[in-house]
């Protein structure tokens, strides 16, 4: 005898595979957050260490056409370095020039984290754990952020 043959072979997936392909997709799904996460956050600190490469070595420039003689003299207090973070963008006229100014930086940039121009700074009189800016200069800069790296340290250390 033959067996008889259905017109129509039914087709589809059965519940049993849909839950393991289900499954399949939830754990591989799972996997795939964190390391977007990683990313995202890896990404945002190497812009935060650019960013702070680029402004403290703007200040070091400062600094050195100060001692240099190349700007005015500077006030007492400021010890050569830059009054705040605009100087360092609006640049300072030459010593013995009417209309050269050199300029440290085209831009602020921003923090990653803050997404903000907005800086913690310290001067050269404020202690080197202050959050407190004295005002006279700007010696240096971190990241206003109270978040945490991933070896724990706070962004605002680096």
């Amino acid at each position: 005898m033959r067996a008889v043959r259905s017109r129509h072979p039914e087709s589809g997936l059965t519940l049993i595979e849909l839950i393991v392909a289900f499954t399949i997709l939830m754990v591989l799904t799972a996997m795939a957050v964190p390391l977007a996460r990683y990313k995202v956050q890896r990404d945002k600190e190497i812009a935060l260490r650019r960013a702070l490469r680029e402004m403290r070595g703007a200040i070091d420039k400062y600094k050195d056409a100060s001692d240099a003689g190349q700007l005015p003299p500077p006030d007492m207090d400021t010890f050569g370095y830059p009054k705040n973070l605009n100087v360092l963008v609006e640049g300072v006229k030459m010593a013995g020039s009417v209309d050269k100014k050199i300029k440290f930086l085209r831009r602020i940039p921003k923090d990653p984290f803050t997404n903000s121009t907005e800086w913690g700074l310290r001067s050269m009189q404020d202690d080197p754990t202050s959050t407190a800016w004295g005002g006279q200069n700007v010696f240096d800069v971190y990241s206003k952020t109270t978040e945490k790296a991933r070896d724990g340290t706070p962004y605002s250390e680096w």
